[in-house]
C-alpha cells in the first residue's frame, strides 16, 4: 500500500553561477547562517534534564564544554542513575523517586527542560515542563505519532515558551554548508536522496529499544534521522511506501521508506535497522552534481561535492561531540523571543511524525494505547 500526502511546490531553481565559496555569506545575510558561530557566543541558560541514561550525558558534556549554559538540576525515577550523574557533572540539585519531574520543572532556578526520557513519555514529561513555564528540547523522535507531536506543540504556543525537537544533526556546520550550497544550486534540482542508519543492538524484550510500552523500534530511535534528512532537501512527500520486518515483541527491526515527489520527479530513501551495522552514508543527487556525505553523516562529519563527474570541493570541520550548536539554537531563539527554530520548525518535525506514522501503520507497529500508528 501507497499512502498518499499532502505534495510540496518544487523550491525555486537557482543559477550554478552564484555559488559562493564555502564559509562565505551573502550580502543580505542568510538568517540561519549564524547557526555557523562558535555556540560559546550564544547566551546561556539553566538547564535542568528529565532522564540520566547515556544520551543525557552526551547533551551533558555537550552543554558543559562548548556553551555558556549550565545544568542546574537532573531528575530520574532511578536515585542512583541521578546522584552518579549530579556527581559527574557537578550538578547541583538532584531530584530522585516519585514526583522527580515535577518537582524539577517547578525549581524556579531552571529556565529550560531537556527530556531525555524513553519515547512513550515525551508527551507526559513536555506537557508537564510547558505548563510549569519551562522552555522545552525533546529528544527525537519528538513523540511516539504526530497526534502527541502537535498536542506538545499546540501547548507550547499557547504557553509562549519555545519547544524544538532535539534533531542535533540539521544545526552541524556540514549540513548548514550542505544546505547552503543546495540552495544556491551548487548540484542543480535535488532529484534523489539517500541514507542509511543501522545498529545491532543486543536482543532485549524490556530495553526501549524493542519494548513496544517505551515506543521502541528501529524507526523512531534510528530512521527518524534519515527521514529528517530527507525532509530536509525535498520537503513534505506527495507519499510514502514502507516495507519491512518486525521484532518478535512486535516493534519494527528494520524498514526501507520511499518517500515520493512526483511534482517534482524526485525520491528519498531512508533506510534504518537494528538487525545491522550499516555504511551510515547518505548522498543528495541533483541534475548538476551531487554531494556524499561521510560515514556517521549523522553527527560531525565531513562532506564531497562532485560536479562535471569530478570532485569539486571538500568540507571538512573538527567538531567535538556536536549537539552543542542545537544547545546554542535554544539559547537564540529564547533570547529573541521566538517559539520555534527556523532550521527545525514545528513544521518539519510534525511533517516528518506523519510520515513515520504513515511507515508503521504499513508495517503493522501500534503502541500500547494507540487505537492506529496514527492515533
Amino acid at each position: 500500500m501507497t499512502a498518499t500526502l499532502p505534495a510540496v511546490a518544487p523550491a525555486p531553481a537557482r543559477s550554478a553561477s552564484a555559488i559562493r565559496p564555502l564559509g562565505s555569506r551573502s550580502p543580505g545575510g542568510d538568517p540561519t547562517l549564524h547557526r555557523l558561530a562558535p555556540p560559546q557566543s550564544a547566551p546561556g541558560l539553566r538547564w535542568g534534564v528529565l532522564g540520566a541514561g547515556w544520551i543525557a550525558d552526551v547533551f551533558a558534556r555537550s552543554v558543559l564544554g562548548h556553551t555558556r549554559s549550565g545544568i542546574q538540576a537532573v531528575a530520574s525515577r532511578d536515585g542512583h542513575r541521578a546522584n552518579l550523574y549530579a556527581r559527574r557533572f557537578e550538578v547541583p540539585t538532584v531530584r530522585f523517586g516519585d514526583g522527580a519531574y515535577e518537582r524539577l520543572v517547578a525549581d524556579d532556578a531552571v529556565d529550560a527542560v531537556y527530556i531525555a526520557t524513553p519515547h512513550s513519555f515525551h508527551r507526559e514529561h513536555a506537557l508537564l515542563a510547558i505548563a510549569a513555564g519551562k522552555h522545552v528540547l525533546v529528544e527525537k523522535a519528538f513523540a511516539r505519532n504526530a497526534a502527541e507531536a502537535q498536542e506538545i506543540v499546540d501547548a507550547a504556543r499557547a504557553a509562549g515558551v519555545f519547544v524544538m525537537e532535539a534533531m542535533w544533526t540539521r544545526f552541524l556546520p556540514h549540513m548548514i554548508e550542505a544546505r547552503r550550497l543546495v540552495s544556491e544550486g551548487a548540484i542543480g534540482e535535488v532529484v534523489h536522496v539517500s541514507a542509511d542508519f543501522g545498529g545491532s543492538p543486543e536482543y532485549d524484550p524490556a530495553s526501549k529499544s524493542f519494548d513496544p510500552a517505551l515506543a521502541g523500534g528501529a524507526l523512531l530511535d534510528l530512521g527518524v534521522y534519515p527521514i529528517h534528512l530527507i525532509h530536509d532537501f525535498l520537503g513534505t512527500p506527495a507519499s510514502v511506501r514502507a516495507i519491512g520486518a518486525l521484532a518478535p515483541t512486535c516493534v519494527d527491526l528494520r524498514e526501507t521508506i520511499v518517500m515520493n515527489y512526483p511534482e517534482r520527479g524526485a525520491m528519498g530513501i531512508a533506510l534504518s535497522t537494528f538487525e545491522v551495522d550499516t555504511a551510515r552514508l547518505a548522498s543528495i543527487t541533483g541534475t548538476a552534481g551531487r554531494i556524499d556525505f561521510g560515514r556517521e553523516w549523522y553527527g560531525p562529519t565531513s562532506f564531497t561535492l562532485h560536479r562535471d563527474g569530478r570532485k569539486s570541493l571538500e568540507f571538512r570541520q573538527d567538531v567535538p561531540l556536536g549537539w552543542q550548536y542545537q544547545v546554542a539554537e535554544v539559547a537564540r531563539c529564547v533570547a529573541d523571543g521566538r517559539l520555534e527554530s527556523e532550521i527545525v520548525p514545528h513544521a518539519a518535525t510534525l511533517e516528518v511524525m506523519r510520515v513515520m506514522d504513515e511507515a508503521r501503520a504499513q508495517l503493522g507497529v501500534v503502541y500500547p494505547g494507540e487505537e492506529s500508528a496514527s492515533a
